[in-house]
């Protein structure tokens, strides 16, 4: 239900702007690697602009996924090592010996 209704508010919307920015920038733009020369044909692509905008976009979503990543890095590594030691304990639990279900504990002291 939740992915239905996010898929309908969320993605639809967004689908309709990204095809209109699409239809909208079909014309051929030169976008150029060599900021000195731009005429120079061995650095210069003619493409659409919608291409070169998704293609930011793109990269933009690459390169913050991948610091997002690498920022989390200690809290990853903090899960993992917490993970290991409830895991030794487990193991240190089973390797136990059984206690009675009711001990008998000691009176109080006179």
């Amino acid at each position: 239900m939740v992915n239905r209704f996010v898929l309908i508010v969320v993605f639809v919307p967004l689908a309709v702007i990204l095809i209109a920015l699409a239809v909208a920038n079909r014309e051929a733009v030169p976008f150029t690697l060599d900021p000195f020369n731009p005429g120079n044909p061995a650095l210069t692509a003619t493409l659409p602009l919608f291409v070169l905008l998704f293609a930011a976009l793109l990269l933009g979503m690459i390169v913050g996924s991948a610091v997002t990543w690498v920022k989390q890095g200690r809290y990853r590594k903090l899960a993992r090592q917490r993970g290991l030691e409830a895991e030794n304990l487990r193991q240190a639990v089973a390797r136990a010996p059984a206690t009675p279900a009711n001990p008998v504990l000691p009176g109080p002291a006179a």
